[in-house]
């Protein structure tokens, strides 16, 4: 399943309700990159269902675009193969002892 992601068209007059800082929290990862569900709801501090209620009244007054969101997710194990290309690279890398020789 591919989630959707989220970014600011422009930013909105929020209602006094929505004057906390987790609104505005969301409202600058928006404005600046592309956003899923999970990451908005981690960052806010807020529930899952306020996080939806509150992306429906920005995509309702036009202020929303959506995207699907990127299926390839960072893994413990990708990390662990970024490291050993790391290690790799160390070895093959000369040092000064190496050309001494």
């Amino acid at each position: 399943m591919v989630d959707k992601e989220y970014r600011l068209a422009s930013w909105p007059e929020l209602s006094p309700a929505q004057h906390l800082t987790a609104y505005r929290r969301m409202l600058g990862e928006m404005s600046q990159r592309y956003v899923s569900m999970a990451q908005l709801v981690d960052s806010s501090g807020l529930r899952r269902p306020e996080v939806q209620h509150f992306l429906d009244t920005l995509e309702a007054s036009g202020k929303l675009l959506t995207r699907e969101g990127c299926a390839t997710k960072v893994t413990a194990s990708s990390g662990i193969g970024a490291l050993r290309t790391i290690g790799a690279w160390f070895r093959r890398t000369p040092t000064p002892a190496t050309l001494r020789r």
